[in-house]
């Protein structure tokens, strides 16, 4: 298979291997992590979640990454990367141990929801440095195939991360054990970070004028920077692939939480029956991701970033608008393999276009920006759909507006790359 050859390529990169690591650890021990959490919010057999109640346990845990985000990219872009793979790694292992602790103790919600929170501020320096940091470890040749494999192997991880999630709390019977094994996988992540040199992973020195103290107080004024860095014509193909994966993602968010609904009331009164069919479909989401991985490399070669994200756009339009009408356990899982197939080739794209289109001095903050816009798009989602889904969670007029929107990104998408990138 082209997507073995090509692994075997970038594994060559002594250093690559070293960050894939530190990738798969993190964001495996973030889908145990995330599913835990899902668990005890959703699916515990005393809580009666309604898809406000899921909307608003998403507000408190990522909303706040709006107020994190700017502050990650100006320090991403001051700070050695490796060092934030290391104690991030770190004090995430700590937090998650403490949420355990707070599971079995009779403590007010909002503790828990300040502790949970904790742990995710810190998953959004780690997670934009190492997108960040991946053309440091790749030549300029392969960074597209790097983009292609490390990400998606990063989805497959949290997925994987999930999936044992889903055994260990079917097994054991305890969200607090869960988050516990969440605990060592992060744990685990730094020490394979102390595998590589403390200035190995960037940024450069010479491109950091400021002193940390102004930028931090100065950090509207960096996001602004960063913002005109995307203005420049030159970066314009990465700003309409942010805005364009922004509302992909917004579409995914609304999904995720009618499934959520539909697992919880529409296909089972059982919690448990439930927590295994919302396992089902994050596990055939995630071989949508690990597919989009195998054709994105030469279909985005082929056609170029912008067509393929306009083809994944375009795709999801219809298919989903067919899938999720009739409401089904299969057609909705089918709907989930789409998604994760469009959704990540999309991603996969517009990573590359970003990391080839912003100067490294910037990319941090971009790269921050990025995820600000991921999670406000999902947040929002989640609201909407809160105000749109009936309890049992069967809505037309959701599932047609998804499709209205990615119907609306492809157009906008394809008009864009006629006009601008085609004369370029």
């Amino acid at each position: 298979m082209a997507v073995v050859r090509d692994l075997r390529v970038l594994l060559r990169f002594g250093n690559f291997r070293r960050l894939l690591g530190i990738r798969l650890l993190s964001q495996c021990a973030d889908g145990v992590y995330q599913v835990a959490l899902a668990a005890y919010v959703v699916f515990s057999p005393e809580n009666q979640a309604s898809a406000t109640a899921i909307a608003s346990a998403m507000a408190v845990l990522l909303l706040p990454y709006s107020l994190v985000g700017p502050f990650a990219g100006v320090l991403l872009d001051r700070w050695r990367r490796r060092q934030v793979f290391l104690y991030g790694n770190l004090l995430r292992a700590l937090l998650a141990s403490a949420t355990a602790v707070l599971m079995i103790s009779q403590v007010p919600d909002w503790l828990f929801y300040a502790s949970a929170l904790c742990v995710t501020a810190v998953n959004r320096f780690v997670l934009a440095g190492l997108s960040a940091a991946l053309p440091r470890v790749v030549d300029g040749e392969r960074l597209v195939m790097a983009n292609s494999l490390s990400p998606t192997a990063g989805t497959l991880a949290a997925v994987a991360g999930g999936g044992l999630a889903f055994v260990v709390r079917l097994v054991v019977d305890s969200d607090a054990a869960v988050v516990l094994l969440g605990s060592m996988l992060y744990l685990c992540a730094a020490l394979v970070s102390l595998s590589m040199a403390a200035d190995l992973l960037g940024p450069d020195r010479d491109l950091v004028r400021l002193r940390l103290s102004a930028a931090l107080r100065g950090t509207a004024h960096g996001l602004s920077a960063g913002v005109r860095h995307l203005a420049e014509p030159i970066r314009r193909a990465a700003a309409w692939a942010l805005c364009s994966i922004a509302l992909m993602r917004f579409c995914y968010g609304a999904l995720t939480v009618m499934v959520l609904m539909l697992c919880r009331y529409a296909w089972s009164s059982d919690t448990d029956e439930g927590l295994a069919l919302l396992g089902l479909a994050v596990g055939v989401s995630g071989v949508g991701f690990f597919l989009a991985a195998v054709v994105t490399p030469s279909a985005a070669g082929r056609l170029g970033p912008v067509r393929w994200i306009v083809v994944c756009a375009a795709a999801a339009s219809v298919l989903e608008l067919v899938l999720m009408l009739p409401f089904t356990q299969v057609t909705t899982f089918v709907a989930a393999f789409v998604l994760g197939l469009v959704t990540q080739g999309a991603k996969i794209a517009t990573d590359t276009i970003v990391q080839s289109s912003v100067a490294d001095g910037f990319r941090g903050r971009i790269f921050s920006l990025y995820d600000v816009l991921f999670n406000v798009a999902f947040v929002g989602a989640a609201g909407v759909a809160a105000l749109m889904l009936p309890p049992d969670g069967r809505s037309t007029a959701l599932v047609v507006t998804v499709a209205v929107i990615y119907g609306a990104i492809a157009g906008a998408m394809f008009r864009f790359e006629r006009q601008y990138v085609s004369h370029q």
